[in-house]
């Protein structure tokens, strides 16, 4: 095998037993391993970060389900491209039998409308097989059409373990690894600056050995970080400066700092990230970070998102700028964002309690006679449209959720809840 290919490259998983990790999709009892080793294959897309095995394991369905294989970058194929290749599918012996082939497109988040709009027919009338990799929510960028015709599939991150293992495997198998004598003392350089991502991992890891003349080769921190530090990208929007860029960007906004957090986020625009992404975590910030303490936050920043999807870059910076000034300059609350944390919790440990009776819908007259809805208060038939009652289950009655916020406007709920509530819930 010829070393001019990346190691990531000469050492890619062949088989299902030789892929490393996502047990939950293809280990023993992985929701896609019997679909494989039966051959019976849906249209799909693989859902998870850089570097998890995305392509590889649409090449290994290819070849355990004996189906002819075609692939497609988004980055620089059009709806002309598409149409050739489904061309080609029609003619290649799969048209009407379970052996239909699968077109891969990698990257399937940088199709526009119209090119995701050509593969519709292709995969409703099982021309193909549709595999698409992305690095983003298909929930926002997969039509709605195509995403109902193909099944979700999220790939997890690469552990420590796993990562470890993959190294392990690479000095192991690769041949020209196996003619060096390589000491791994250290690998927690490796592992941060790979960020997750195991082609990163294996191509720092190439570039560390390769750069080294002495034998044996000792791999150490210090010898990683100094490095690649000399061959180290101003911005890796895929891979960790892409996640803590936006880190620091988020607790910028939460700690009210409307100069950090515009200098985040111009370090994320002049490095070419996703204008979308940025506008999507606004929106979950708006309602994590600031909530009610200001309702029109969440407003703002779901319009920010619908204006950058419109307008496109440069001029989407500006909006990004007015939202990410607005958010930093509003008064905080998590309280919502706690009250569901503490509310998922509560039913983990409660498990599916009664409704009680009187909450119940009585849509039959079984229903009425078994008492379902009865002794239930209309709020609307009493003063200031509000009679005590209790909503909660049995078992958990009383049980307070929801804190309000120390700040103007939930002050003002808390006030509220009060005057409903008296003491029974702590307000």
């Amino acid at each position: 095998m010829s070393i001019n290919k990346p190691l990531a490259e000469r050492i890619r998983p062949k088989s299902l037993e030789e892929y490393l990790s996502q047990e939950h999709l293809v280990g023993n009892d992985g929701s896609l391993t019997h679909q494989i080793k039966k051959g019976i294959i849906p249209s799909l897309i693989l859902w998870g970060p850089p570097g998890v095995g995305k392509t590889t394991l649409a090449n290994i369905i290819a070849t355990e389900s004996e189906r002819p294989f075609y692939t497609l970058s988004a980055i620089n194929s059009g709806v002309k491209d598409v149409r050739e290749v489904i061309e080609k599918a029609k003619q290649s012996g799969g048209l009407f039998t379970s052996k239909n082939p699968i077109l891969f497109i990698d990257e399937i988040h940088r199709f526009s409308k119209s090119q995701q709009d050509s593969l519709l027919g292709a995969v409703e009338k099982g021309w193909i097989t549709l595999i698409g990799a992305t690095t983003e929510n298909p929930s926002f960028e997969v039509i709605p059409a195509l995403l109902s015709r193909c099944q979700v599939y999220v790939l997890n991150p690469f552990g420590k373990k796993e990562l470890e293992e993959l190294l392990d495997r690479a000095m192991r198998e690769d041949d020209d690894l196996k003619s060096k004598e390589i000491q791994l003392q250290e690998t927690e350089s490796l592992l941060k600056l790979s960020g997750g991502d195991a082609r990163k991992l294996l191509n720092i890891f190439e570039l560390i050995v390769s750069s080294q003349d002495q034998s044996p080769i000792i791999i150490t921190n210090d010898l990683v970080t100094k490095l690649v530090q000399q061959n180290t990208v101003r911005y890796d929007k895929t891979g960790e400066q892409h996640y803590d860029i936006i880190s620091a960007f988020i607790k910028s906004v939460r700690g009210s700092d409307p100069n950090a957090a515009v200098y985040w986020l111009a370090r994320m625009i002049e490095g070419g990230e996703d204008l979308k992404f940025i506008a999507r975590r606004m929106i979950i910030l708006a309602s994590e970070d600031i909530g009610n303490a200001n309702p029109t936050a969440l407003i703002m920043a779901n319009n920010t998102f619908q204006a950058v999807t419109t307008i496109g870059y440069p001029e989407a910076r500006i909006v990004l700028s007015q939202c990410a000034v607005y958010l930093a300059t509003s008064q905080k609350s998590n309280a919502s964002y706690m009250a569901i944390n503490k509310a998922q919790q509560l039913v983990k440990q409660t498990g599916d309690l009664s409704i009680p009776l009187h909450l119940r819908n009585a849509p039959t007259k079984l229903m009425k006679e078994l008492g379902y809805g009865e002794d239930y208060k209309y709020s609307h038939n009493h003063e200031e449209n509000f009679v005590e009652q209790e909503f909660l289950p049995d078992e958990i009655a009383n049980t307070q959720l929801y804190e309000p916020g120390n700040n103007q406007r939930e002050n003002s709920f808390r006030a509220f809840l009060k005057t409903r509530w008296g003491d029974k819930y702590g307000y």
